[in-house]
């Protein structure tokens, strides 16, 4: 009983304001990579939806850049550890650790010739070291900096060069190898964030949070002069040269990214990306024929320069653990939501995604349901629940400005298309809403914690960290307890089957339980208990054959109804991440969502 990985949509990139950060380009031009978490993310630049991810650092992981041959990725952790591994295998293979400086790696520079390498950062001994890319021999020692390491590029041509940008407002050249301080550069007046060599060795640029972005010969680092005047209005996070090193283009706080002549030293394009916050542009890169740059919020944003204000395309999505599932009726889209708020529909198809548009919770989304003609229901811990619809069949649905106010925190909810009837299950009580209004509520004396709803018998099952479900009957709008079932952890979800003849639940305890809907008894005398962490979700196939599970152990379990003992383990399914929601596509597709804040889609055939 074999699965696959169909494919993956991506996080976005990790942001933090007033942080840069560092895109890597594949050097033939197929791939560009960044961090998030402990994730580094290879995604195809021709065709962002193929996408592939590297989990193997024990922490959060900040910059991640290919080697010039092209063959391995270097990644930099918090910790201070490099790990360099292959780009061929899809394994990933290590083949090299170091751990060149004590503290958070900012950036990473290869030699041309794939041999040696530059990190720099926050080291406590230290802000950067050069050594051998196969043995970790030191190559000489950056110094002559007083403060923490932004930025830092590698000279492409003899004689090398080592150029690096410091938060003591200098840019500092290094001669070698071995390497040796020569001189620092006191042109910037704030913050150097970014330095970097054009493609030929023959110039380096570099950028601040004063705005301002300067020139230097390659060789003599001899001032050119200034581009701009200022470049920005505002601190620029990167910069990036076009690959026949006659433009540069860069990304700043003031939202816009520009870019420049380098003869004339003026702007040819501005692009201008918004007016909110999260439309700073905190990274560039240059690939191609491709622009890219990423705005605060995380997105990815193609530039074109046919159309300045107008991104080619934008990739949008999560960088955030995501914490609610939902499947649009048609099971063509899929929306996820995280823990800020932001919730996405995605195409299945073509691995697109779109974010949900309007004033929404702005923060946890804990609950999510999608209704008839696609429209959506959330509910967030602002004690909200509510709605978005779309436009039109396929359209991203936009939140409305009414929202039904819960009295408290939700923990679950369900929802009954058919008469549009909504069960949310707050700390306090149980709200029955029907259309735009809260039509009854039943107080609780436990902590709720999911809810679910059979349409047919029109019993609802309700889970609570006193270890049991709770069973009710609705009877239009108001409900009565009917059963009570005791399992030895705190529930964490419930589902009934299609047919109504199942409920499963799982708790803390690492157990899975099918019961019978006829008298609620356990379906049979088989234990699924092969999880090792609390089991945080559950779905049913909808053929009903077949129960899928996911956990805090990173793995999904699919469990066989008429076979109690068959089962298939995907392992590591959201490697260091656990699994807070899935859902069946159809009865051998599974969608998966973790705290990585990627969803995963698997094939698992049927046996």
């Amino acid at each position: 009983m074999s699965y696959s990985n169909k494919y993956t949509f991506a996080a976005l990139p990790r942001t933090q304001r007033g942080t840069p950060l560092v895109l890597g380009g594949d050097p033939k031009g197929r791939n560009f990579l960044y961090t998030n978490g402990n994730s580094v993310i290879i995604r195809d630049i021709e065709n962002p939806a193929i996408a592939d991810v590297y989990t193997e650092h024990s922490c959060q992981v900040n910059v991640a850049k290919y080697s010039p041959s092209g063959f391995y990725i270097a990644s930099g952790d918090v910790s201070g550890k490099i790990r360099i591994w292959d780009t061929v295998n899809k394994e990933h293979i290590l083949k090299n650790e170091f751990q060149p400086i004590g503290g958070p790696i900012k950036d990473i520079a290869w030699s041309a010739d794939s041999q040696r390498m530059v990190v720099v950062g926050e080291g406590r001994e230290r802000f950067g070291h050069v050594f051998m890319s196969e043995t970790g021999t030191s190559v000489g020692e950056i110094s002559g900096q007083s403060k923490p390491i932004n930025s830092v590029d590698f000279r492409p041509s003899r004689p090398f060069r080592i150029v690096t940008a410091s938060e003591d407002n200098t840019i500092a050249v290094f001669e070698g190898p071995p390497f040796k301080f020569k001189c620092t550069k006191q042109e910037h007046t704030r913050f150097a964030q970014a330095v970097r060599y054009s493609p030929d060795g023959s110039l380096f640029a570099s950028a601040g949070f004063d705005g301002k972005i300067y020139l230097y010969d390659g060789a003599t680092s001899e001032l050119k002069g200034e581009i701009g005047s200022p470049a920005h209005k505002g601190g620029v996070y990167g910069i990036a040269w076009s690959p026949d090193g006659k433009q540069l283009l860069s990304c700043s706080g003031d939202k816009t990214c520009a870019i420049w002549d380098i003869e004339t030293m003026q702007r040819a394009t501005l692009f201008n990306m918004g007016a909110a916050i999260e439309d700073q542009q905190v990274s560039c890169l240059w690939q191609g024929k491709h622009l890219l740059s990423v705005s605060l919020s995380g997105v990815i944003n193609y530039l074109d320069v046919d159309n300045p204000n107008k991104p080619r395309q934008v990739l949008m999505g999560h960088n955030k653990p995501i914490t609610s599932l939902a499947l649009h009726p048609g099971r063509k889209h899929v929306y996820t939501a995280s823990h800020d708020g932001c919730v996405t529909m995605w195409d299945i198809e073509t691995g697109e995604g779109r974010h949900v548009q309007g004033q929404g919770h702005g923060n946890q989304v804990n609950g999510m349901r999608a209704s008839k003609d696609g429209a959506l229901l959330t509910c967030g811990i602002d004690d909200n629940l509510r709605k978005a619809i779309p436009q039109a069949e396929g359209d991203v649905p936009s939140y409305t400005d009414a929202a039904i106010p819960l009295g408290s925190q939700p923990r679950g909810m369900d929802h009954i298309v058919d008469d549009d009837t909504t069960i949310v299950a707050t700390v306090k009580e149980l709200a029955v809403v029907i259309g735009n209004s809260k039509q009854s509520s039943l107080p609780l004396s436990y902590e709720p914690t999911c809810v679910a709803i059979d349409p047919k018998s029109r019993h609802v099952a309700v889970g609570g960290a006193d270890n049991k479900v709770h069973i009710y009957t609705l009877d239009v709008r108001t409900l009565s307890a009917s059963a009570e079932l005791p399992q030895l952890g705190a529930i964490a979800d419930a589902r009934f089957s299609a047919d109504s003849s199942y409920l499963v639940a799982c708790d803390a305890n690492r157990k899975v339980v099918l019961y019978s809907t006829d008298e609620y008894k356990l379906a049979h005398n088989k234990e699924w208990g092969f999880h090792t962490a609390r089991v945080n979700c559950v779905a049913f196939s909808p053929d009903c054959g077949r129960v899928s599970s996911g956990a805090l152990d990173t793995n999904i379990i699919v469990w066989s109804v008429a076979a109690p003992a068959k089962h298939i383990i995907i392992k590591n399914a959201h490697p260091q991440s656990q699994i807070t929601g899935i859902a069946w596509l159809d009865d051998e597709t599974i969608v998966s969502v973790g705290q990585d804040a990627n969803t995963r889609i698997w094939n698992v055939p049927k046996a």
